[in-house]
C-alpha cells in the first residue's frame, strides 16, 4: 500500500548515506515520528476508495483483493438458488435397451449398471488409445474407420472382434447411406 511504500522509503533514506542537509532539502523527506507512523497505517476493517496511480508509480506485483459476493437489496427474498446439475453422459439407457432386446424379463441393479457403464468407458478408452497409436505409427493426422476397425481387432479377442467388426461396418454403411 501507499503508506507501507512511504515508510519503506523513509527507512531507506534515513539509513542510507545521504547528507543531512540534502535530506532536509528533499520535498518528500519529512520523517514522521513513531506515533505518526502507527496512525498512518490503515485499520484492518477500513476501506478506502481506489486511487488511480500513474503507470510509473505502480508497484510491480500488487495482489488484488478477492471478489466478494454481492448481496442484492432488491426483492428481499432469502431463497437459495437451485443448483444446476452437471450433465454426465453415460451409456445406461443404451445398456438397458440392449438388455431388454436380449432378455425382456430381466432387470439390472444400479450397482451393476454402474459397473457396465465403467466397463464400456474402459473399452472405448482402450480402443481410442490403440487407434491413436495406429494413426501415429502410420504418420496419419486423422483417425478413420480403418484405424478403429484395426484397433477393435487388436483389443478384442477372437470371435468377439469379428462380431464387433461386422456390427461396426453395418453401422457405418447405414450412416453413410442416410
Amino acid at each position: 500500500s501507499v503508506s507501507q511504500t512511504y515508510i519503506f522509503s523513509l527507512y531507506f533514506l534515513s539509513s542510507s548515506s545521504i547528507h543531512p542537509q540534502t535530506q532536509s532539502s528533499l520535498p518528500f523527506f519529512n520523517p514522521p515520528e513513531n506515533s505518526q507512523i502507527r496512525s498512518m497505517a490503515p485499520a484492518k476493517a477500513e476501506k478506502k476508495p481506489a486511487e488511480k496511480k500513474p503507470a510509473a508509480e505502480k508497484a510491480p506485483a500488487e495482489k488484488k483483493p478477492k471478489a466478494e459476493k454481492k448481496i442484492s437489496k432488491e426483492g428481499g427474498s432469502d431463497k437459495k438458488k437451485k443448483r444446476v446439475k452437471k450433465s454426465v453422459e453415460t451409456y445406461k439407457i443404451y445398456i438397458f435397451k440392449v438388455l431388454k432386446q436380449v432378455h425382456p424379463d430381466i432387470g439390472i441393479s444400479s450397482k451393476a449398471m454402474g459397473i457396465m457403464n465403467s466397463f464400456i468407458n474402459d473399452i472405448f478408452e482402450k480402443l481410442a488409445q490403440e487407434a491413436s497409436r495406429l494413426a501415429r505409427y502410420n504418420k496419419k493426422p486423422t483417425i478413420t474407420s480403418r484405424e478403429i476397425q484395426t484397433a477393435v481387432r487388436l483389443v478384442l479377442p477372437g470371435e468377439l472382434a469379428k462380431h464387433a467388426v461386422s456390427e461396426g461396418t453395418k453401422a457405418v454403411t447405414k450412416f453413410t447411406s442416410s
